[in-house]
Parts: structure tokens; sequence; C-alpha cells
């Protein structure tokens, strides 16, 4: 009992934290563990109930994904499909095969956040460019595989990629997540050692999380928001590099 309630505070704290910052593993990832679970079965134990994240997000967050539903769905499909591939990497090769590419990615995505260049052209050019589909395609790779700051890395592309305010890209951002991670964890939950007993748990908080989250989000300045999440980020990837280099 005193799991189950570790894992739902640390989850319904992990949601909020995801759909404000994009930093959610940083929270359920180290509460798994002090669960008692190995790494390999925390990420991926960590990865299957990041579902319920996108599921109470999208429940929150009706105004800001009024009218995106044709582009939902177009990225929620290459999510769903680069998250299968994230997937199949991490149970075929180890996690130590990616951790020196890691905070180059989540730097570099964290310093795209911060300066956020203005998109070029219009917006149905840039969202059928092969390149930005790549980039996502790409991204959801990395979310299906380890996952750590991950939303980082989405929100950067979509900051490129789309101009609409933060708010409603943070929505968006949510939402295709979730296609990746669930499609990732339908792949762990066949062939990876997912703790059920806390998915549960952790999953509900997230839940909770996730549904509150866009209020939050709503009530803070965007500028100051999109700040906070690259800053957050580069520390993140600070943490990362130190922790694979040192």
């Amino acid at each position: 009992m005193r799991d189950v309630l570790w894992l739902f505070g640390a989850g319904m704290l992990a949601g909020v934290v995801s759909v404000v910052a994009s930093l959610a593993s940083l929270v359920s990832y180290p509460a798994l563990l002090a669960t008692g679970l190995s790494p390999l079965s925390a990420n991926v134990t960590n990865t299957t109930a990041l579902v319920f994240v996108g599921v109470g997000s999208a429940a929150g967050s009706r105004p800001e994904l009024a009218g995106q539903r044709s582009r939902l769905l177009r990225l929620g499909l290459l999510n769903a499909l680069g998250g299968g591939a994230g997937a199949g990497l991490l149970l075929l090769t180890p996690a130590s095969a990616f951790e020196a590419v890691v905070p180059v990615l989540v730097a570099g995505a964290s310093a795209v956040l911060l300066v956020r260049p203005r998109p070029r052209g219009s917006g149905t050019d840039r969202e059928d460019s092969v390149r930005w589909q790549a980039a996502a395609f790409g991204v959801a790779v990395y979310t299906g595989y380890f996952g750590a700051a991950g939303g980082v890395l989405v929100l950067a592309v979509l900051s490129v990629l789309l101009a609409e305010p933060l708010a409603r890209l943070i929505a968006v951002k949510n939402v295709v997540s979730s296609a990746a991670n669930a499609v990732a964890g339908v792949a762990f939950a066949l062939f990876g050692p997912v703790a059920w007993a806390a998915v549960l748990p952790l999953g509900l908080g997230f839940l909770a999380g996730g549904r509150l989250g866009p209020a939050l989000v709503r009530r803070l300045p965007g500028d100051a928001l999109r700040v906070f999440i690259a800053v957050c980020g580069l520390a993140v990837a600070a943490w990362l590099g130190w922790d694979a280099y040192a």
C-alpha cells in the first residue's frame, strides 16, 4: 500500500510536470526505481503508464485542441510508428548505446525552444514537408526508446513547425506523444518486463495530473513558460551529460 500511494502521488506530480514542462520521467522514473525495479523494468513501465498523461491532458485541453483534428491524426500516426520503432530498438539493443547522444539531443531541443526561430512558409507547406515529418518521426523513435525529456524534443519540433500559441503546441505535444507511448507500451507489454502492479497506481496519478496540467498552462505567461521549459531542458541535458561522460 505504501508503494501504491507513493506511485500515485509521484504520477500525479509527474503528470502536471509533463504537461507544464515536458519532463515527467524525471519524477516518475526515479520513483519507480525507488520501489526496487531494475532500470530496464522502470523504463518500460514508465513508458507504458505515460499513455495516461495523454488521456488526461486531452480531456483537459479541449479548447486548445479544437480545430486540430487532422493535424493530430497526421502527427499521431507518425508518432505511433516512431514509438513502435523506438520500442523495438530498446528491446534489441542496450540502452547504453544511446546514452552518449541523448544529452546533445536534449540540449539542442532546449536551445531551439529558448530562441524559438520564426516558422517560414505557410503552415501547410511546413506540415507537409518531408524534412519535418522525418524530424517528428525521429523524435518519436527517441520517445519510444529512451524517453527522458522526450516532450522537450517534441515541443521543439512543433515550435518550429507550427505558428501557434504555446498552449496549443503543448496540447498537441501531449496527445501525439501519447501515441508514441501507446505503441511502445504495447510492444513492452508483449515482450518487455513491465511491472503491471506499478502501472495502475502510476497511470492513475498520470491521468489526474494530466487532467490538471492544462488549467495551469492557461494561467502562465507563454514566453515565461517557454523559457522555463528550455532552461529545465538544459539542466537535464547537463545532468545526463555528466552521467554519460563523467
